[in-house]
């Protein structure tokens, strides 16, 4: 049962973790990994102007980094959710960590464009493995009513990982050089390594899970199909796979590139751009989520009004006659893009209600695939109209507007379903909850 759903605001429901300062601290430790993790997969986005001198590659070859990061991430949804189901989320982090340490060394050492990909791709292994973990560690610590709150935070450790890429890492990039800046990047995966090592618990004492009994394959089909078979799940997806992509493909690649070739800004001037995004998701994302935990009727609006605003503000700046829109223009854009990360994590709030706890993961698992595929979709998309037209950055943009109306005429589709399904398993839990013995 959720907030607003018959429960005080002050108190927790039967069974409901504390909270508390310890959960505050050991989630912190989990996020503390998301943190870095985000800082290594954004740091292709404030070097892919020196990957393109680095590697001697085109636009195509360029997003292959992203995608093929990217592809290993939503690829590796599904498994890592039924992995942290099944292992905890410890053990999942702590792989999660090794890996995409090992993913930034590589790509600080590569040679070649080749070795330079297949870091890319050890690093996207180990970057799937962060979040949904963070996720399930927050509902094992706090209340079912912070959870709103809760994902939204997370969200915010992330874009402070973006900032740290824009403002920190580029500056670092261009006064040390490459290989010195991946690599003593890679020293921050260590430190989270250490403390996730000592400190980090998968539970409060007297909130262990029931034993998971069922193996092998079988189990893992169960998993994902009674996952699937939930609409409230597959609404997550949409709305994740809708509103997120935009300001992903925007700062983990093309963000930089877009405003200085085809906006004729300096590297100084479009790195404040990408930071604006990056400061405007912050407030953004506390703001989304201080108003879904008090109105949870108000989660669908905010996605669709996120994805609309989104797509008014990218045509404005496309078809804006002449060789460049406006600063204001870019300023409002920017200031928008960072509203689709706080919206992307409404998705998490369709799929945790429609889910039981020993199922989280893998319908996290499920609902983190949309807007990563969409990502890797776009950067592909992008990339391919780029060099087929001689770097007209308004056709290959134009890419964003076709998987948003793909994602809105699924999102409508199954928005009335969704809703059915949680009232039905609303008035179950309160009739469980009635029947609790004193």
């Amino acid at each position: 049962m959720r907030a607003g759903a018959g429960s005080s605001a002050n108190s927790t429901l039967p069974g409901d973790p504390p909270g508390g300062r310890r959960a505050v601290a050991v989630w912190g430790i989990g996020v503390s990994v998301y943190f870095v993790a985000v800082i290594f997969r954004t740091s292709l986005g404030v070097a892919g102007l020196d990957a393109v001198e680095r590697f001697h590659v085109g636009a195509s070859a360029l997003s292959t980094f992203s995608i093929l990061q990217l592809l290993v991430y939503a690829g590796m949804q599904i498994p890592v959710g039924l992995l942290v189901d099944r292992l905890g989320t410890k053990k999942v982090l702590g792989i999660g960590v090794v890996l995409f340490t090992a993913g930034q060394l590589g790509f600080a050492f590569s040679p070649s464009y080749g070795t330079a990909l297949a870091s890319r791709a050890l690093l996207g292994c180990g970057d799937a493995m962060t979040f949904i973990s963070v996720l399930r560690l927050g509902t094992r610590w706090f209340p079912a009513r912070r959870g709103p709150m809760i994902a939204q935070m997370a969200g915010l450790a992330g874009m402070a990982g973006n900032l740290v890429s824009t403002l920190v890492l580029a500056r670092v990039l261009h006064g040390i050089g490459w290989t010195a800046a991946f690599a003593g990047s890679a020293v921050a995966g260590v430190v989270v390594l250490v403390l996730l090592l000592l400190f980090l618990k998968d539970h409060p004492e007297g909130h262990e899970p029931a034993p998971m009994s069922h193996q092998g394959a079988a189990y893992v089909r169960r998993q994902i199909a009674a996952s699937w078979r939930e609409p409230g799940t597959r609404l997550g997806l949409w709305v994740h796979f809708t509103t997120q992509f935009p300001a992903m493909v925007f700062l983990l690649l093309w963000g930089l590139p877009f405003l200085v070739e085809a906006q004729g800004l300096s590297r100084a001037t479009a790195g404040e751009l990408l930071t604006l995004v990056v400061l405007s998701n912050m407030v953004i994302g506390l703001v989304y989520g201080q108003i879904i935990a008090r109105h949870h009727a108000a989660r669908l609006p905010l996605a669709l009004g996120t994805v609309g605003a989104t797509a008014l503000l990218w045509a404005a700046t496309l078809a804006y006659p002449g060789d460049h829109a406006p600063m204001w223009l870019l300023v409002v854009l920017c200031a928008v893009l960072g509203a689709c990360g706080p919206a992307s994590m409404i998705g998490f709030d369709f799929a945790r209600p429609a889910n039981p706890p020993e199922r989280q993961g893998t319908a996290s698992g499920i609902t983190n695939m949309g807007g990563f595929t969409a990502s890797m979709t776009t950067l592909l998309a992008v990339g391919v109209l780029l060099d087929a037209t001689g770097d007209d950055y308004a056709i290959a943009f134009s890419a964003v507007f076709v998987l948003q109306a793909l994602g809105i005429t699924q999102i409508l589709r199954l928005r009335r379903r969704a809703a059915r399904r949680e009232r039905e398993r609303l008035v179950a839990s309160r009739v469980e909850t009635v029947h609790v013995p004193a």
